[in-house]
């Protein structure tokens, strides 16, 4: 039987439903072969009772019993089969997460292709007859798939091989004779393709994404190291500070307590003199009164006049009704200690102030004119960093950033996020204006210089008025004509200072502004008033304090 089977081909011991070697095989009345198991299903899955080869319709359903002769040949076959298989090849089972064989029944093998037209995953013994068979030959295989009948069809039941660019979706060859007639149809292949480089050049779109904000996470790091070291910074300076006034304030203490304490221990000292003086006369004075007490009471004439000479004159003391002990004065004791506290205070102040001064003038911004934006009577300096009011008006054009109504002009560089300071001199003037504005502010016609209407500023009117520009306006603290003075902006902080530069001075601090767009350095020389306001205001570089 085995000799038999080994002159036979192959082919004709595979079943056509399954395409594998007979395993039960039963003959219908047409005479055609199969598995027990592939005709019963195909019959029990199918509205009428024919062979799949030769489309013979029976009308009931034949009775079916196993080929004896054929299953033994085909038995030799198999085992035949898998002893070459295993001789020449040492196959793996599947994996749990791996495509299994659908056809071995033991044990499942890895599954190399997966067969569109068959819709069965195979190894690589039962892939064989693909590679070989004619009309298999011709089926459509892919890499392994787990759930083949995700890629069929809901409708038609049949792979999905095409792709329709107009609605986007998988179709079949029965949708594009249907829904999709019309619209443009791809191969799968094609669209992979194209999907795939699309999904190529967005991935590096991501990754840009990824590296530009992998880069603005070490800006942030970046910035909060520097943060934490001007905090530390910061904290070891008032430290520093702090421990010097607690310091000077407890020394000034001891000292006030031991000038009170010494001349409380003068008046002791005084007083313990009297009174062990006094105390020494009381003796004496009551060794008197005892003997003259004695005396009274003898009835001896004679002794008592004998005696009385002796004792009747008192021995010489003093006259203590003019003696006073003097109470210690403290009046000014406190004052003079205040005051010379005070003045240690003062000379902290002024270490504070140049360490203020210091750490602003680390953010110094290089700041000219903007012609396009200086008032036509303005005379600016070929380098920009000088402006003075004129008495003539110039023919400029009225572009929209020029100032039309008042003598404003404002600065080239904006002042986005981040710190920015600059100096400017302002000595020998009488009327100016100077600070800081928004992009957005109106330049044309009454202009308010106020925080609602984008400017943050101090001015100088009269010569003497030095204000800043505020709800309710705020008198600044200058005891003499300011010379320079310092524009510091923290546009994080919301912040606006100005500093007397000279003086070092804190002048002035706009808070909690509503910075919402790009600022610009302001400026306003104010108007000429008969060459009595005719000085420029200066922007001067920044020379860091000492």
């Amino acid at each position: 039987m085995a000799s038999a089977s080994c002159l036979l081909s192959e082919e004709q011991f595979l079943c056509s439903i399954c395409l594998d070697v007979f395993t039960d095989p039963i003959t219908t009345p047409c005479g055609h072969n199969y598995c027990n198991t592939c005709i019963t299903h195909y019959w029990d899955t199918s509205d009428v009772c024919q062979c799949p080869l030769c489309n013979k319709t029976f009308c009931n359903r034949p009775e079916l019993s196993v080929n004896k002769v054929l299953s033994e040949m085909a038995d030799q076959l198999r085992k035949s089969k898998q002893q070459r298989q295993t001789s020449s090849t040492n196959p793996e089972p599947a994996e749990p997460d791996e495509v299994s064989c659908d056809v071995c029944n033991e044990t499942k093998l890895k599954a190399l292709k997966s067969c569109l037209v068959c819709l069965t995953s195979y190894c690589d013994t039962h892939l064989e007859p693909h590679h070989r068979v004619l009309r298999l030959k011709r089926h459509k295989l892919i890499n392994p798939v787990k759930n083949l009948e995700d890629i069929l069809c809901k409708k038609h039941d049949r792979p999905l091989e095409l792709f329709c660019k107009t609605d986007l979706m998988c179709v079949c060859q029965f949708c594009t004779e249907s829904d999709h007639k019309l619209h443009q149809i791809v191969s799968v292949e094609e669209a992979y393709e194209g999907k795939k480089a699309e999904l190529g050049k967005t991935e590096a779109e991501v990754h840009q994404m990824i590296q530009k904000r992998r880069v603005k996470i070490q800006e942030v790091q970046h910035s909060v190291e520097l943060s934490k070291k001007d905090a530390d910074r910061e904290i070891a300076d008032s430290v520093q500070v702090f421990t010097a006034l607690i310091s000077c304030i407890e020394r000034s203490q001891a000292a006030l307590n031991g000038v009170i304490e010494g001349k409380q221990k003068t008046t002791e000292k005084q007083a313990e003199g009297f009174i062990k003086e006094l105390q020494q006369e009381i003796t004496e004075l009551e060794k008197i009164r005892s003997e003259l007490k004695q005396l009274s009471h003898t009835e001896d004439h004679l002794h008592l006049l004998q005696n009385l000479s002796s004792i009747n004159t008192p021995p010489p003391t003093k006259d203590w009704s003019t003696v006073n002990v003097p109470q210690s004065s403290y009046v000014g004791t406190v004052r003079t200690a205040v005051s010379q506290l005070e003045k240690t205070l003062s000379e902290e102040m002024e270490k504070l102030r140049n360490a203020e001064l210091r750490r602003i003038q680390r953010y110094a911004v290089d700041v000219t004119l903007d012609p396009d934006t200086a008032h036509c009577k303005l005379i600016l300096s070929e380098d920009g960093k000088q402006v003075c009011c004129g008495q003539v008006k110039k023919n400029l054009p009225d572009n929209p950033e020029r100032f039309t109504t008042y003598v404003d002009v404002l600065g080239k560089q904006s002042f986005s996020p981040g710190r920015s300071y600059y100096e400017v001199q302002v000595g020998g003037k009488n009327d100016w204006v100077v600070g800081v504005a928004r992009e957005s502010i109106n330049r044309k016609g009454d202009i308010t210089l106020s925080p609602d209407d984008g400017y943050w500023s101090i001015r100088l009117r009269n010569g003497n008025e030095y204000k800043a520009l505020d709800y309710p306006s705020g008198v600044l603290p200058v005891r003499e004509e300011l010379q320079k003075v310092g524009v510091f902006v923290d546009y994080e902080e919301a912040l606006v200072s100005f500093y007397d530069v000279e003086t070092r001075v804190h002048l002035y601090s706009f808070t909690g502004c509503s910075f919402t767009e790009k600022l610009y350095p302001y400026f306003s020389p104010g108007v000429y008033r008969d060459g009595k306001n005719s000085a420029p205001l200066i922007i001067s570089p920044v020379n860091h304090t000492d």
